[in-house]
């Protein structure tokens, strides 16, 4: 008689995070935005778009965190995971400001910038899962995406020094998203794990999320390119 063939063995958070960024990540030559900065061929305008857009997608962002953490309060390592992220966005906005100074960006500026639907696709997307997606699951989509959009930022901070003469204060904003960041990366880790160890993770589900995600993150450079 044949032996029952053994359980597969159940997969890990850092297999599903690391198989999430590789599936998900967007073709190299898809940023129009990006490769023009890199190579200094953008009009220096666009870091005042960005400037202006970010304060919306932040302020929109830290809002979608801070409801995820709420309804994961009764799984403490998803509601951590998004705490942090929450408090990130607090610390990006202080960042943008020095970006925002750069481009002499006044305070009534900010205030009635009129923003573009294709760069706010993304914290309106970001807000929809807030509001219906398993927080687990959007935690792996957001993994992925992070990895995407801190290889833009490294690329443009790299490029404003390079190619634009922008002072240090002015890049910190993307020198924010461009380094490790080993909290948020422990702290994915084990709200995931914590969705696959209870059943609430669906990395099927989580990487349609991600697929969106990154679709309206290319959608933002774009936006601003056009």
């Amino acid at each position: 008689m044949a032996r029952p063939a053994p359980d597969a063995p159940r997969p890990t958070a850092a297999a599903v995070l690391d198989d999430a960024v590789r599936s998900l990540a967007p073709d190299t030559d898809a940023n129009r935005l990006v490769a023009r900065i890199e190579a200094g061929a953008a009009p220096r305008s666009v870091f005042a778009t960005l400037a202006l857009e970010q304060h919306h997608v932040i302020s929109s962002d830290r809002l979608s965190f801070q409801h995820l953490a709420r309804r994961a309060d009764g799984d403490p390592p998803v509601a951590d995971f998004f705490d942090l992220l929450a408090q990130g966005e607090a610390l990006a906005m202080k960042q943008l400001a020095g970006l925002a100074d750069a481009c002499e960006l006044s305070e009534r500026e900010i205030a009635e910038y009129r923003p573009r639907p294709g760069c706010q696709a993304y914290p309106s997307y970001a807000a929809r899962l807030a509001l219906g997606g398993e927080p687990a699951d959007v935690a792996i989509a957001l993994t992925a995406n992070f990895a995407a959009w801190g290889g833009y930022c490294a690329i443009v901070e790299a490029a404003m020094r390079d190619h634009y003469a922008f002072p240090e204060e002015a890049c910190g904003f993307f020198g924010f998203f461009a380094g490790p960041a080993p909290d948020v990366d422990e702290r994915a880790r084990a709200a995931v794990q914590h969705g696959l160890d209870t059943g609430q993770a669906e990395p099927a589900l989580a990487h349609r999320y991600g697929r969106l995600l990154q679709a309206y993150e290319l959608m933002f450079w774009n936006s601003v390119a056009d």
